[in-house]
């Protein structure tokens, strides 16, 4: 039987009318625009399920826009988050797609692009009281929820690499909580995440990305 938290069923501190509707879509967004470098230019919102239906009402748009842009669930400035993000620079739109079923009710597709040309494609769902599960991650699936100081790692799938992982994390002395990776097939891209029981040290990156077969390493504070 899983734990379940108080605030599972009171739901966060939040604006808004909805935990899943708009805590939920927020935490996904924040989520999303802590693994992008450089400042965000554009975002496609693909909107599945209750969110296509219902995102106008329940602020679920305003949520995501906040959410790229840093904002915490009760920050007052989701309600401007429209404006603040034009104003940012931010080209951003939804799509409603209320065709395909095989999907969460409150799923969202995340596409960003950035102005140092990186990009991230992202899918999460909100899955109640304020919570959101990142399923898929640049066409790789994936499980990351953002409870805990999170070490994403892209890199190949290639020996010995998990070994240098471990022993960078055992340098700057980051217990690991939780490791999984994630891969396309035997010797193609993946990804490793490693949830932590402390913040971690940003000299970290730096460190991974030396190795020849890391593509990239990106640090997700705890949300």
């Amino acid at each position: 039987m899983n734990d379940i938290s108080i605030f599972d069923i009171i739901g966060p501190n939040m604006i808004g009318p909805s935990s899943s509707h708009t805590a939920g879509a927020l935490r996904i967004a924040h989520l999303a625009g802590k693994l992008v470098r450089g400042k965000i230019t554009r975002a496609v919102f693909t909107l599945y399920g209750s969110f296509a239906w219902t995102y106008h009402g329940h602020g679920t748009d305003r949520a995501l826009v906040g959410g790229i842009l840093g904002f915490g669930t009760d920050d007052e400035r989701i309600r401007d988050s429209f404006a603040l993000a034009k104003e940012a620079g931010i080209d951003f739109r939804f799509v409603e797609n209320k065709t395909e079923k095989d999907v969460h009710p409150n799923t969202v597709d995340i596409h960003l692009e950035t102005d140092t040309g990186y990009s991230v494609d992202l899918r999460g769902e909100s899955i109640g009281g304020g919570n959101a599960l990142i399923r898929r991650l640049n066409g790789i699936d994936v499980e990351l929820t953002g409870a805990y100081p999170t070490l994403i790692i892209k890199h190949i799938d290639a020996k010995g690499v998990l070994a240098y992982i471990t022993t960078m994390c055992s340098g700057i002395d980051l217990n690991i909580a939780f490791m999984k990776v994630y891969r396309e097939s035997k010797g193609k891209n993946a990804y490793t995440i490693i949830e932590t029981d402390s913040p971690i040290n940003p000299s970290i990156i730096s460190a991974l990305e030396c190795h020849e077969s890391i593509l990239a390493a990106s640090i997700v504070p705890a949300i």
